[in-house]
């Protein structure tokens, strides 16, 4: 059974941390960590988290993480003391750092927006961000979201004036640990999911560049994606997010996770 689909009783489990800015996603699974980068600035001594190991914050970090994601596969709100009495119960005095960082984890990893729809109760639902829906079909919620792998290749591509460089492309996405010819945990085979199913799925085309000798070919935004979503809303999103943080987040390795098919 994957992390995601323990009980909400295991969230605390603990697992291995590594390096300073890393956050612990989804647990330890045949002795290796899964870790992703979580680029937030250093803590001021003068805050509760301050005298908090860095550790111990990755693990609330990564626990809130997974309750959050279940939430958004579930359809279902939350609240702050929903997470305060479930994840982070004897630790509450460092809910505000943690839920930060798990927000923008959500974010930026898995392309799923937390929204607040109640600022008197603090409420909240999980949206997929920007509009975009490629992770609707997946049954059950099985799996974990893959948004955040195509808001990526989406930004990618309005950077460089709406014409993404395969190359380039693919260099930015291996410093995220996304490699072509690589299965990965959560994306799979990457090429075959950037050039057959999301240009299948219309979100995006890809192309030779014309009168390229040798051959070389770009990716460009597909007629779903300006269906869904809008260049406008893209550079707002870009805007909004820590570009830092944007560009150093490393996804877990296949190695490290293996979501199990048929299991909730």
């Amino acid at each position: 059974m994957s992390e995601l689909s323990k009980p909400e009783e295991d969230l605390q489990e603990p697992g291995k941390a590594q390096g300073l800015e890393e956050a612990q996603l989804l647990g330890a699974e045949g002795g290796e960590a899964a870790t992703l980068l979580a680029s937030s600035p250093p803590v001021s001594s003068s805050t509760p988290e301050g005298a908090l190991p860095q550790e111990a914050l990755n693990k609330m970090v990564a626990n809130m993480v997974k309750f959050l994601l279940r939430k958004y596969w579930t359809k279902e709100p939350t609240s702050d003391d929903e997470l305060l009495n479930t994840v982070l119960r004897d630790n509450q005095e460092h809910y505000p750092v943690v839920f930060r960082q798990a927000v923008e984890c959500v974010l930026l990893v898995f392309g799923v927006d937390v929204r607040e729809v109640d600022p008197r109760k603090h409420i909240y639902i999980m949206v997929p961000s920007l509009g975009l829906t490629c992770d609707a079909t997946q049954r059950g919620g099985q799996g974990l979201p893959k948004a955040g792998l195509l808001v990526v290749v989406l930004s990618l591509i309005l950077q460089n004036r709406d014409r993404g460089p395969e190359e380039e492309i693919w260099r930015a996405l291996s410093r995220m640990g996304v490699c072509v010819g690589r299965e990965h945990s959560i994306f799979g085979e990457p090429r075959e999911l950037l050039t057959q199913v999301w240009v299948r799925e219309g979100y995006l085309e890809y192309r030779q560049v014309p009168d390229s000798h040798p051959a070389r070919y770009e990716f460009l935004w597909g007629p779903r994606a300006f269906a869904e979503t809008s260049k406008e809303k893209f550079t707002e999103y870009l805007l909004r997010v820590n570009e830092r943080a944007f560009r150093s987040f490393q996804l877990p390795s296949a190695e490290a996770v293996r979501e199990e098919e048929g299991e909730s």
